[in-house]
């Protein structure tokens, strides 16, 4: 249920009933609680939408390259730090850095290829075409890849192998390209953004929580309002 809806609607409540039933009290606090909601209300609404003759509205969608630049200096500066990455690699253990599903992916249909011409082209070669040639190695092609892939995730796994790999990743020319890359993909990702995805994104976080800037305005404006009927009378 909206929040702002429904102040803005017994304020102007109040002020309907305090005209015809000539309750001045009744009429100052609806008055008062009305301007007080209905100026929160166009403050909101003018952080994210652009209003005829008021200068400043739609701050939020006029500023969209300002917050692009602010997301990627608050990633860049404040997360993916050299120092970060550093204490990243550090930290982590042999078994943190996993390349299993990298290996996972890799085609080593070429290394076998390469065997089998290695084989063809060595002393070997004349014997193996009296067994009929390369085609008695294909039957051998499946748990070589599958070999292989064992060997390299065990390999990746060690723990010499993870030190070797942190100690090249600190290095500061790698570190520095990294870096770069993070900041290129930061980069990618935000200029995918349109400044009405951004109004959309910040007005589902914040809208709600705004919403209660209206209910205040009309509370402190019906206690104004109260207090200034009460001196006047």
């Amino acid at each position: 249920m909206n929040k702002s809806l429904i102040v803005n609607v017994i304020a102007a409540a109040l002020v309907v009933a305090g005209h015809f039933l000539a309750l001045s009290v009744v009429f100052t606090i609806g008055l008062f609680a009305l301007s007080g909601a209905v100026t929160n209300w166009l403050a909101v609404h003018m952080l994210f939408e652009k209003v005829p003759g008021l200068y400043g509205s739609g701050v939020i969608p006029s500023r969209f390259e300002e917050f692009k630049g602010g997301i990627k200096h608050l990633m860049m500066e404040q997360f993916f730090t050299q120092e970060n990455i550093d204490r990243l690699l550090t930290e982590n253990n042999a078994s943190a850095i996993d390349l299993t599903p990298v290996i996972e992916k890799v085609d080593l249909e070429p290394s076998f290829d390469a065997l089998i011409t290695t084989v063809e082209q060595s002393s070997f070669g004349g014997m193996l075409a009296m067994f009929g040639g390369t085609e008695a190695l294909i039957p051998l092609k499946e748990p070589f890849i599958e070999k292989m892939k064992l060997s390299l995730t065990e390999l990746a796994q060690s723990e010499e192998f993870n030190q070797i790999l942190i100690n090249e990743l600190e290095q500061p020319n790698v570190m520095a390209d990294l870096q770069a890359k993070v900041a290129n993909i930061v980069e990618q990702r935000l200029n995918e953004l349109t400044p009405e995805m951004v109004k959309d994104i910040i007005q589902e976080m914040i809208r709600k929580h705004l919403g209660w800037l209206v209910v205040w305005g009309g509370v402190f404006g019906g206690i104004i309002g109260a207090i200034a009927a009460l001196v006047q009378a």
